[in-house]
């Protein structure tokens, strides 16, 4: 106990890395967003519309069957062409995870509600054995 007391700061410094490190699994998830399985039902139950956000030579190299590819930096002004229903669940997705979260702020200050991102990417999608097409 006198090792806790005489390194308090060393203590602190390793409790709160350990925290942060187990702050996804406490939270849900790598940042929130839809995993694999969830997407496919959304697809199959509710006629999801998938974006790929990735760039045309990423999303050459392997996408979501019927996915559209609008690259981030064009979202805001192709999204309302690409997508008229803002009904519909809108799925963006990337290779990581990382830009679809970000595309989902853009989806919704467009109007769709709906809008969610696949967590972990296409390589969640890819590490649950789903389909690619190339």
């Amino acid at each position: 106990m006198s090792f806790v007391a005489e390194n308090w700061e060393l203590f602190t410094a390793a409790l709160g890395s350990g925290l942060l490190l187990m702050w996804p699994s406490l939270t849900g998830g790598a940042g929130g967003g839809l995993n694999p399985t969830e997407l496919v039902q959304l697809i199959n139950r509710e006629k999801a519309v998938v974006v790929d956000v990735c760039s045309p030579e990423e999303f050459a190299g392997g996408h979501i069957k019927d996915a559209k590819n609008l690259p981030l930096a064009d979202l805001e002004s192709k999204l309302p062409a690409a997508v008229k229903n803002k009904d519909l669940p809108v799925i963006l997705v990337c290779a990581s995870g990382i830009r679809s979260r970000r595309a989902v702020a853009v989806a919704k200050k467009l109007g769709y509600e709906k809008a969610q991102s696949l967590a972990g990417g296409m390589g969640a999608w890819r590490t649950a054995n789903l389909p690619v097409v190339k």
